[in-house]
């Protein structure tokens, strides 16, 4: 295992070459908008396009896993949920995690996919992985057995808003 830190300054030499040797790389939570920034910075957006590419894992949780995404809801820029359009786009569509813990999530995902702010895409209940293998869902899972699911969030042309759940394995304890 290893870590790669940005602050004070880049804990490895090269951090591109650090990426690029890993087999799996997991992205904690925070400020998508500024994680994602700092990382432009440093040229890794590039790197883990590059990284995914050779067929890196790629993971995270809450804003770990926005980055991946073209968009997505934050509260990097405050206590309001406001949409991210920032993201790396390694994923396409939008993300928005805690989805049955936090109750400003699921209203303001709908209302952002509805008005056009974000693209339609995806969102997860706490402790629900989505695996994607390329840019497509393929499995969904779950360590909890009270119904925790991913669902896809889609709009019409009229802007009307659509959840429809995504069928969730229970991984066994």
């Amino acid at each position: 295992p290893s870590h790669l830190a940005l602050f004070p300054m880049p804990s490895v030499l090269d951090p591109r070459a650090h990426l690029l040797e890993q087999d799996v790389v997991l992205v904690g939570g925070g400020s998508v908008a500024n994680e994602v920034a700092v990382w432009r910075t440093h040229g890794l957006d590039v790197a883990f396009r590059e990284a995914w590419e050779r067929g890196i894992v790629l993971g995270g949780v809450s804003a770990g896993a926005i980055c991946w995404f073209e968009a997505g809801t934050t509260d990097s820029f405050g206590k309001d949920l406001r949409p991210f359009t920032a993201g790396l786009g390694l994923l396409p569509g939008s993300y928005c995690p805690h989805y049955d813990s936090e109750e400003r999530r699921r209203p303001t995902m709908h209302r952002l996919v509805g008005d056009g702010s974000i693209p339609p895409g995806w969102a997860a209940d706490d402790r629900v992985a989505m695996h994607f293998v390329d840019d497509e869902l393929a499995e969904v899972v779950t360590d909890r057995t009270d119904g925790a699911s991913a669902f896809r969030i889609d709009r019409d042309s009229s802007g009307t808003v659509t959840e429809t759940p995504v069928e969730t394995r229970v991984l066994a304890s």
